[in-house]
């Protein structure tokens, strides 16, 4: 190949790949407040370099730490000029022994992260 055909080859490979550039999404921070039934609210912040709506986080999932799925948020439009952004979900329901769960965020593109962000649970008492 010569010059020409080596930087033609290689542009058209970065614009078609163009949106695997933001990576995928992070998760940076969660809270959880759970109460005695064993019901949690979950504020989860996420940062992904949100690219319109071919590209953009798209969720997140709770598991166990046995990896049985108890809760799943679905964000539904990209947030580009808003990272991290911080979105919750209510009334997710711990089964009984589980004092740890983890949480992954998705994209678009990706799907499920590989990261995980494991998170111990305080339950109140009342």
């Amino acid at each position: 190949m010569n010059h020409f055909t080596n930087t033609l080859a290689l542009f058209i490979t970065l614009f078609f790949s163009s949106n695997l550039f933001a990576g995928q999404a992070t998760i940076e921070k969660v809270e959880a407040e759970c109460n005695h039934k064993r019901l949690c609210k979950f504020n989860v912040t996420i940062s992904h370099a949100d690219e319109g709506w071919n590209h953009f986080a798209n969720g997140w999932k709770i598991f166990t730490s046995e990896g049985e799925l108890i809760g799943h948020r679905v964000l539904a439009h990209p947030h580009v000029n808003e990272q991290p952004f911080t979105r919750s979900i209510r009334n997710i329901k711990i089964p009984a022994a589980i004092d740890t769960v983890e949480i992954r965020a998705n994209d678009s593109v990706h799907g499920e992260s590989e990261r995980k962000y494991v998170i111990k649970l305080k339950f109140t008492d009342y």
